[in-house]
């Protein structure tokens, strides 16, 4: 159990270190929370700072959750046990990787070093999946690129993503099955409310569409 709480204390840790904070003080000082939409993640970054500022912020977000699940959560911590028994041992070992996950995507939406105003916690999540499953990953992506094609909304696009999670763990029998569910329908429920601003938007009519993804946009 000692081990389970620095793991994902440490993964928090990582997570908190927000790739648009950090490219924007390589770069000056930009801090992007102050234009666009105000946030600090990808999309806004590729809005207000172009597309070499985004892509190197969206490395390193997918990169915090790949290190959280692939690194540390299975990491080998010298004289420091999951558990008693070795059946507890296996059955928090397969929780490891997604708690580590979702502090890595908490860290990234709440960072304690960039005063607890980060990202939505997207591209995170990608790096998560790329860690805990790859074929999880593809079907999530395919499901957001389809429907960011459909609908025309970035925002909405993730939060269906996001609640497909769950869905294709069950579909595809991806084990260990409970603990990804688990994580897919937090992860769900996470993405909705950090999207919250994005559906007020929508509601109103004011939230601006993809239009180069968009396939009734095109054009314009």
């Amino acid at each position: 159990m000692i081990e389970l709480i620095v793991k994902v204390v440490a993964s928090y840790l990582i997570g908190s270190l927000v790739g648009s904070l950090i490219v924007g003080r390589l770069r000056g000082g930009v801090d992007i929370r102050t234009l666009g939409s105000g946030n600090a993640g990808g999309t806004n970054a590729l809005r207000t700072q172009g597309k070499g500022f985004a892509v190197w912020v969206i490395l390193i977000d997918i990169g915090k959750g790949l290190l959280a699940t692939r690194v540390i959560a299975p990491l080998p911590l010298s004289g420091v046990g999951l558990a008693d028994t070795a059946a507890a041992a296996g059955a928090l070992r397969e929780w490891l990787p997604v708690a580590c996950g979702f502090a890595a995507i908490i860290g990234h939406i709440y960072p304690v070093w960039h005063g607890f105003r980060g990202g939505k916690g997207v591209a995170t999540l990608v790096g998560v999946l790329l860690g805990l499953n790859p074929l999880l990953l593809l079907l999530t992506l395919v499901t957001w690129l389809v429907m960011a094609m459909l609908l025309g909304f970035v925002g909405l696009a993730s939060i269906l993503a996001a609640a497909a999670v769950p869905l294709y763990v069950i579909a595809f029998e991806i084990e260990p099955r409970v603990p990804f569910v688990a994580f897919g329908l937090a992860v769900a429920l996470l993405v909705l409310y950090t999207h919250r601003g994005n559906i007020a938007r929508m509601l109103k009519g004011a939230e601006p569409r993809a239009h180069r993804l968009w396939l009734f946009g095109r054009g314009r």
